[in-house]
């Protein structure tokens, strides 16, 4: 019996097929992919299967067990909508790096070794890359290089990591690591950069507002959770990351708030919901990890309903900044309301499927009192309920009337979102049906009177400061600016270095250049003829002791002194071309050849014996 095949190699295989199909078969055939791959996965038992012998290590394609697969599923869910979301695209670079995109991702979620989950690891990065430069702007040629880059550098972090890791362990098996020696610390790292650690960030804000509007829905899911899914498998408990979580929960809401581009908004929405992922995993109790993994699914449910309302909106406007938005509730009402039903469902109102995820992360740091961790997650959420919550639908369909009129998004995307808004709601209504697919054993309940009127009490705290921060012109007003985040040290540090480059180094280099040019041509000179300058010196030195000790008055010193000069200056006018061989150079008996090459051999053995004693 042939088994399924692994969901990675139908995605991947299956990319290779579009060009193949035009006009709208191409979007036909893209929607079968990732249902067949679903159907192959739901065939595959759980354990390790699609494995063989490379360089004498098992590789492992596909790992079947309750956190990969729950990840399968998602990954899945989300593909296919975002494919649904895609039908107006017509060339094939959109749908093959996306399907590539996708496939690689799941290839990582169902690795179970190190050397394949890094050779998906870079095919995502590269798909991903694709992708932003698909959007064929200048902005988005110059953010894809940027992208590349960090992912290149992340990469080098996994890859040394690895190497070490091997090395030390004699295995290539992919579970737990922890924090235990340099290898794990790097792939720690390595890890990190995919999921826009503080500091590490600003390729999320710079790449992804630069996709196309179709793109950017594969953008926002698969990168920065298939980190989450490498962090939860490798890292749980790590004690590094409650602080770098909950760090991450609170800076972007500064960011968020200031921004005009409401799609730079959802990116650094993005990252404070990757905090409480990330504080999740390092608290490392059942209760945490369950959060974590929970949010995962629904952050990309609600993440996704969002940036497609928002690339509905460039679709139809071709205008994304608060400042050039507002009133299109007239011209978009269902797309309005799609849009609030993803900013209800990420500021986890009760009935909303952010409310059953996220609490479990929130009540983990209770329970494990952690005062300042529960603190900084209970004021992260109240800013998401002001950036992404009010924010984004606000200033997109509401505010000020711009003016602008325009249809309907297309029904493709307002079948994708509707799927999508379906899937909040109903996982937010339902949670047991979430909860059952987690892999470890669940034992809490959302809706209970004091979390209700906990988290309603803090959004109308939240929303009454919005209110009043508004009103009295103390929230930053919607302007057409560029906003610095810490890219802007990465850039000016570049430029030193490139003027260190083309400086000081420039200068070394061709002094560096220079002085081995001119070893190498005396070098040269010298095996052309090696005995040409032992024998100005042994003809120098014979002059000079015979002008100091000859009889000048004799006429017999004098012709043989000045027989000895001569051949002194033949020597010297020699020097620069060398002799040739056979006519200027003298010729010596064998046997002299043979004793010094002796004489050569003997010192050799002697002196190696002597170091080596």
């Amino acid at each position: 019996m042939i088994s399924p095949m692994p969901p990675s190699l139908v995605f991947i295989l299956g990319a290779l097929f579009v060009p193949l199909f035009k006009g709208k078969a191409k979007g036909i055939y893209a929607l079968f992919i990732p249902v067949i791959s679903f159907i192959s996965m739901m065939n595959m038992p759980e354990g390790a299967w699609w494995g063989f012998r490379f360089l004498e290590h098992n590789i492992v394609l596909y790992r079947h067990d309750k956190l990969s697969i729950f990840f399968g599923y998602i990954y899945h869910i989300i593909a296919l909508i975002s494919l649904i979301y895609s039908l107006h695209v017509k060339g094939n670079l959109h749908f093959m790096a996306s399907i590539i995109y996708a496939g690689s991702a799941l290839g990582v979620v169902f690795a179970g070794d190190f050397i394949s989950l890094f050779v998906f690891w870079e095919i995502m990065a590269l798909a991903a890359t694709s992708l932003v430069w698909d959007a064929g702007t200048k902005e988005s040629y110059g953010a894809g290089f940027r992208y590349l880059l960090f992912h290149l550098l992340g990469g080098l972090f996994l890859l040394a990591g690895i190497v070490i890791t091997v090395l030390e362990t004699g295995s290539v098996e992919f579970n737990y690591i922890g924090l235990k020696g340099l290898g794990s610390w790097l792939i720690f790292i390595g890890f990190g950069i995919n999921c826009a650690w503080p500091g590490l960030h600003t390729w999320i804000p710079d790449a992804y507002p630069n996709t196309t509007p179709a793109g950017g829905v594969f953008m926002w899911t698969f990168t920065t959770k298939t980190a989450i899914y490498t962090l939860a498998r490798g890292f749980p408990g790590a004690e590094p990351l409650i602080w770098i979580g909950a760090t991450m929960t609170v800076f972007p809401i500064f960011f968020a708030v200031v921004e005009n581009n409401l799609r730079r908004v959802l990116s650094y929405s993005l990252i404070n919901q990757l905090g409480y992922m990330v504080c999740g995993i390092g608290i490392g109790t059942t209760l945490s990890l369950n959060g974590t993994i929970s949010h995962v699914f629904c952050h990309i449910l609600y993440k996704a309903l969002l940036v497609m309302s928002m690339g509905a909106v460039i679709y139809r406007t071709g205008k994304i900044n608060c400042t050039d938005l507002g009133g299109l509730y007239k011209s978009m009402p269902i797309t309005a309301v799609l849009c609030i039903i993803g900013a209800m469902s990420i500021s986890a109102f009760p009935l909303f499927n952010g409310f059953v995820s996220k609490a479990m992360v929130v009540d983990a740091a209770g329970q494990g009192a952690m005062v300042m961790i529960w603190f900084m997650l209970m004021f992260a959420s109240v800013g998401v309920l002001e950036h992404a919550g009010i924010k984004v639908p606000f200033h997109a369909f509401f505010a000020h009337d711009s003016g602008i009129r325009t249809k309907e998004a297309p029904l493709h995307m307002l079948i994708a979102m509707g799927v999508t808004a379906f899937l909040c709601i109903f996982t937010g209504v339902f949670p047991s049906f979430l909860y059952a697919l987690l892999p470890y054993p669940v034992n809490f309940e959302p809706y209970t009177a004091a979390h209700v009127v906990t988290t309603m009490q803090l959004l109308s705290f939240g929303a009454f400061a919005y209110i009043v921060l508004v009103k009295y012109g103390i929230f930053p007003a919607e302007m057409r600016a560029t906003n610095l985040d810490v890219d802007w040290f990465y850039r000016r540090l570049g430029r030193l270095f490139v003027r260190l480059c083309e400086g000081p180094l420039t200068a070394l280099r061709e002094a560096i250049s220079g002085f081995s040019s001119h070893v190498v041509n005396a070098s040269i000179k010298f095996a052309t003829d090696p005995l040409l300058v032992p024998e100005l010196i042994i003809k120098g030195a014979q002059v000079g002791i015979y002008k100091a000790l000859s009889n000048q008055e004799n006429q017999r010193s004098q012709e043989r002194l000045q027989r000895l000069e001569a051949k002194l200056e033949h020597l010297r006018s020699l020097k620069a071309t060398g002799r040739y061989y056979g006519t200027e150079m003298p010729r010596r008996p064998l046997g002299v050849g043979v004793l010094i090459s002796f004489g050569l051999i003997f010192f050799y053995i002697v002196i190696y014996m002597w170091v080596t004693s």
